[in-house]
């Protein structure tokens, strides 16, 4: 096992301390997986914090996880719920994103199971997510958490005058065959 990975890591919701963390995070995420994210490294750069306070304060409709080893923030997934009354059985994981120096630990696997428990205590019947169709790694992990694939956006992002599909997946909770 690689020493760099975290032996014991605790999944936590994110708070208006983290902000600072939490923007750091997002940065490195689009600076090392510009596909992975929609946002660029610059318009997070220009983020206030107190946008970023907004971003990770837990409500009804919005929760973000984060990944720590100590008190290191090393990975974040968001949870979405829509807030119209014919649109609440449905939530978006975003942001999903570890630090590559602390992949393959089974954070983001476990960043997800804390996301898909949180929707189905608030609720939720399905929980959707984008993928980008460059990124077969992200794919297996969503995969392997239940998700399956129902279209593609075609051209989904422009990164740098490049275009990139993406891949649209949902997880049913009210499927008796959906993981726990």
């Amino acid at each position: 096992m690689n020493e760099s990975k975290p032996v014991n890591t605790m999944i936590r919701p994110l708070n208006e301390q983290d902000a600072d963390a939490f923007q750091s995070m997002r940065l490195r995420a689009a600076e090392n997986d510009p596909q992975g994210i929609a946002s660029t490294a610059d318009e997070i750069r220009q983020l206030s914090r107190s946008q970023n306070e907004a971003r990770i304060r837990v409500t009804d409709e919005q929760i973000v996880f984060g990944a720590f080893d100590g008190d290191a923030l090393v990975g974040i997934v968001g949870l979405l719920r829509e807030v119209r009354q014919k649109l609440a059985h449905k939530a978006l994981i975003w942001g999903v994103f570890v630090d590559p120096a602390r992949r393959g630990g089974g954070i983001a696997k476990k960043l997800m199971a804390s996301a898909i428990e949180h929707a189905r205590s608030i609720g939720v019947l399905q929980v959707h997510l984008v993928v980008s169709a460059q990124n077969p790694r992200a794919q297996a992990l969503y995969r392997s958490c239940g998700f399956v694939r129902y279209g593609v956006e075609p051209r989904g992002l422009c990164i740098d005058g490049e275009y990139a599909d993406d891949e649209l997946m949902v997880l049913f909770l009210d499927d008796p065959a959906a993981p726990d």
